[in-house]
């Protein structure tokens, strides 16, 4: 199940789904030991004898958040109950805590006691052994606690503290959880558990006819039982409502630091624009990892997860920040690199958010010949990212701290990992993590990092090294334009792969030659950049009432469709997005932006109702697939929004100063 919502501040991230139950819980990185591993933590509701857990039948939901803000904004109504709750969940902009505010609406017309339940179901340091849930009498509170995690639940509500609580065990022989204690609306105060276990506690409110009430619940989370009851004191002196509206504001002043003409792109789009800013801050690290995706039930089908730093992702989604002038954001990204960059100068496959290297699929050894197991394009896109962020925001201490450590050493790889015959790099694994060969992405990629190495270089006087790196980048640029081209077909080959002991070109049709004029090889108006996209655009196009591109003809991940004659693959947003990227690129004339405003508006109505986007779409129903939010998706949607509004303040310049030259 996609993850609906999402609150953090890149010190700790809180999922939450379709209920507003929350999910995931991570700390102390984005991404890395989650303490829920996908159990939920219910919401419960007794009024007049009668409960009812917001997952069950009676509920409407709607999903979203504050306007501009990483405050969600749930509204759940029960009919028979005749009780609406908004919720509006957030996570303090510096401190590990988690403020949950429940405004709960009487309908009848009599004055009611009504009972809030909410069950904390951890499994610190994703596992469930070993852990202790307990009643702590001095401030009226429960946490749960193992080794040096520790997790504090408390709560008001009607100027009270928790009305009733329970600790159990959970997923054990015949016990459920303490959940099921609740469903009676009473709590039998059981003061401690060990093992597998769970707690639940309560807060109770009365209201008046067709009046309102207000509850609020909190976590705090710290490393010790002082941690967490400093973090508790400063919820309860502060008012954990006062805290929620700081958290709001906070987020709309960083949203909205900049001011924006979004031209002539609808309201949709601009609202997608803000949260995808702020669906891209959940999910970076404040250590410098930008985390692909931080939805834990695709491990019922994978038995891993998106929980990793991808150096590709990781570049690409920071240079779309920079691009909208978020630069600061991203900086300790380039200096996590720095760190994980091996002794050879190349980048691993992916890494876990605290630094070390993650798991990987790739081998050392293929067909009894060693080989590197890398995605050559994650080395060279970090280093495409970082000259953009300087040409952006001019931090020459920034590129200089990391210039002999990162930026040279890579450099020194990339221009050696050269195959003599082709004068392309040599062989590794696609982007899409599935193919071993030479691809015109990875290409396109090391011609960009190379040329990045040389503009470095150049910049702080290192000429001899400027133009080693320029040659280089060159070099690849001779060889694919001489290899990876097909005169025939009139469009760029995917790739080369090694077939009888000669190279030769796979033609399957692939969004993701779009590298060629993103990274900077040919221009987006050069006719084999234009034929290439136009292919792209009409053979990948899924021809349902959904549309979007496709990652690649023939796509097997999460297929949904055999009549490839009209579903060549799954719909991505990543992938539309680029071939909006590239009309917004190509063109010459207003007019000639309307279809990358088109895909604009696609992507932001295929963002699920709390504008989280997916990596995938349902080729039929649009449905989300896969993992949600992926922070690929949300930052590419970002850097086109840049693209397009800048693109559109440059022709409108340039209209006016053709009319201002006419009328002289």
């Amino acid at each position: 199940m996609p993850r609906h919502l999402v609150v953090g501040n890149g010190h700790i991230l809180v999922n939450l789904d379709n209920r507003a139950y929350i999910r995931d819980i991570y700390y102390p990185f984005v991404g890395e030991q989650n303490h829920l591993q996908g159990y939920p933590c219910r919401i419960g509701v007794w009024a007049d004898g009668r409960f009812s857990w917001l997952e069950e039948e009676g509920w409407t939901f709607r999903l979203g958040y504050a306007e501009d803000s990483l405050v969600t904004q749930v509204t759940a109504v029960h009919a028979e109950l005749g009780l609406t709750l908004e919720i509006n969940d957030g996570v303090h902009q510096r401190d590990p805590v988690f403020l949950r505010k429940v405004t709960v609406h009487n309908h009848w017309d009599c004055e009611r006691e009504i009972r809030l339940f909410f069950n904390q179901d951890l499994c610190i340091n994703e596992t469930e052994v070993g852990d202790t849930a307990v009643y702590y009498p001095a401030n009226h509170s429960v946490f749960h606690y193992k080794k040096d995690r520790y997790f504090l639940f408390n709560g008001l509500a009607g100027g009270q503290g928790i009305h009733q609580f329970t600790t159990g065990v959970k997923r054990f022989h015949h016990a459920e959880g303490t959940w099921r204690d609740a469903e009676d609306g009473e709590l039998m105060g059981n003061p401690i558990a060990q093992g597998s276990v769970d707690s639940t506690i309560s807060l109770r409110l009365r209201t008046a006819a067709g009046a309102a009430g207000e509850a609020y619940y909190w976590m705090s989370i710290g490393r010790c039982l002082e941690d967490v009851l400093e973090l508790d004191r400063y919820v309860r002196e502060s008012g954990p409502g006062h805290l929620l509206d700081r958290v709001r504001i906070y987020w709309q002043r960083w949203t909205n630091k900049t001011e924006r003409d979004f031209a002539d792109l609808p309201e949709s789009v601009s609202r997608q624009f803000k949260h995808s800013l702020l669906m891209v801050r959940t999910q970076t690290d404040n250590g410098g990892a930008i985390v692909a995706a931080n939805d834990s039930d695709v491990m019922q089908f994978n038995r891993d997860h998106y929980s990793y730093m991808w150096p590709r992702d990781g570049a690409l989604v920071a240079y779309a920040m920079t691009e909208a002038g978020y630069g600061g954001m991203v900086e300790p990204f380039y200096h996590f690199c720095r760190r994980g960059l091996s002794k050879e100068g190349y980048l691993h496959h992916k890494y876990n958010p605290d630094g070390t290297v993650g798991s990987s699929w790739h081998p050392y050894v293929s067909g009894g010949e060693e080989q590197l197991p890398i995605q050559e394009d994650e080395t060279a896109l970090v280093l495409f990212a970082l000259w953009a962020d300087y040409k952006r925001s001019g931090n020459l201490e920034l590129s200089q701290s990391l210039y002999p450590d990162l930026i040279r050493k890579a450099a020194s790889f990339l221009g050696g990992y050269m195959l003599e015959v082709l004068d392309l790099p040599k062989p590794s694994y696609d982007l899409w993590e599935e193919r071993y060969g030479i691809f015109t992405f990875t290409c396109a990629s090391v011609y960009a990092g190379l040329a990045a190495a040389a503009n470095f270089a150049s910049l702080f006087g290192d000429e001899a090294r400027s133009t080693r790196y320029r040659r280089a980048a060159e070099r690849v640029k001779t060889g694919m334009l001489k290899h990876l081209w097909n005169e025939e077909a009139g469009r760029f080959a995917r790739g080369l792969y090694r077939q009888g002991g000669e190279w030769v070109q796979d033609m399957t049709l692939e969004s993701s030659i779009y590298g060629i004029f993103a990274f900077g090889v040919l221009e987006a108006d050069d006719p084999r950049v234009v034929s290439t996209m136009r292919a792209i655009r009409e053979g990948l196009t899924a021809k349902t009432s959904v549309g979007g591109v496709a990652r690649y003809f023939n796509d097997y991940y999460y297929q949904r469709s055999s009549d490839l004659a009209n579903v060549p693959g799954n719909p991505w947003i990543i992938c539309s997005l680029w071939v909006a990227e590239w009309e917004i690129a190509a063109a010459r004339t207003a007019d000639e932006l309307a279809g990358a405003r088109r895909t604009l508006e696609w992507a932001a109505a295929r963002a699920m109702e709390s504008g989280v986007l997916p990596e995938q779409v349902d080729p039929y129903d649009g449905s989300p697939l896969s993992v949600a939010p992926l922070t690929w998706s949300h930052a590419t949607f970002v850097l086109v929004c840049v693209k397009y509004m800048e693109k559109a303040a440059q022709l409108t310049a340039d209209r006016e100063l053709e009319t201002a030259g006419w009328r002289r």
